[in-house]
């Protein structure tokens, strides 16, 4: 473990040596020419985790990054085009298989939290304390209570649809509406319509006080979502800034940069835990 600190400190290094002596590297800031297209999810665009994280990182390296904030699914699909330079998602299956299908190098390891399923306190499923996810939606299904879908492919779709595989259900009918839209968006219809849905406990945190839904299930282990940095492979697409995004990932997974998420609270509730070094850790 000691030896692979070092050597990312190591290439963390070389990277930032080399943006000093590049177009685009410090003394270049705002040029066009230095901005890279981060696809991300919107957990993290809604959160405002990226506006606390990107600024500081553009002021050091004088690269501008450049956000889109769609589903997961988006997210990859624009990368294996070639049509971003990286990628923050949180689906672990299609992560690995755009990696295995050699789009995406250099993944990384950034931040956790988890999902929840949130629903008006009245409760009519019935699912208040449950702590298994596949069978709260069980429970919605069979009540035919209103469930709102991000319907979009996204990480938390993908999940979604996992679980409700487990639950052994199709969900279909007036009774489950897929939106299509972020998960921003989803909450605040999820509230209009007294209905429930799965999101991720960030943007829940960050929108909770705009709303009137509690959340009711919690603690599954299926549950637990982690984000991952991925580079867009410069073998596959040379056009991509591929030295700029390494600073982007060595920023994002540096002490500083997870010292910053560890700290982005709301009402003192964390949204994100940093993964890329443990609390604690010690530089030895």
């Amino acid at each position: 473990m000691r030896n692979r600190r070092l050597c990312l400190a190591v290439a963390t290094l070389f990277v930032s040596l080399f943006l000093a002596h590049v177009p685009g590297g410090p003394g270049a800031h705002g040029s066009p020419d230095s901005a890279i297209r981060l696809a991300t999810t919107t957990s993290t665009d809604n959160t405002g985790l990226l506006g606390l994280l990107l600024p500081p990182f553009t002021a050091r390296y004088g690269v501008e990054v450049q956000v889109i904030a769609v589903g997961t699914g988006a997210a990859i699909a624009l990368a294996e085009k070639g049509d971003v330079d990286v990628i923050l998602v949180h689906d672990r299956v299609s992560e690995d298989a755009f990696i295995e299908k050699g789009f995406g190098v250099n993944p990384r390891e950034v931040m956790h939290n988890d999902f929840v399923i949130v629903g008006p306190s009245s409760d009519p499923a019935g699912i208040m304390g449950l702590r298994d996810a596949s069978a709260a939606l069980g429970k919605i299904a069979a009540r035919r209570s209103l469930f709102v879908s991000r319907g979009d492919e996204s990480g938390t779709h993908k999940k979604e649809k996992r679980l409700w595989h487990s639950a052994g259900v199709r969900p279909e009918g007036g009774w489950y509406w897929s939106a299509g839209q972020g998960m921003g968006a989803v909450l605040v219809m999820a509230d209009e319509k007294r209905a429930y849905t799965l999101t991720d406990r960030g943007t829940y945190l960050a929108f909770k006080k705009k709303m009137d839904l509690s959340v009711l299930v919690e603690g599954d282990a299926r549950l637990f979502n982690p984000y991952r940095i991925i580079a867009v492979n410069p073998a596959l697409h040379p056009h991509v800034k591929y030295v700029e995004v390494m600073a982007l990932i060595g920023w994002l997974t540096s002490r500083e940069g997870q010292e910053l998420i560890a700290n982005f609270k709301i009402d003192d509730e964390t949204l994100f835990f940093p993964d890329a070094i443990a609390p604690g850790r010690t530089g030895d």
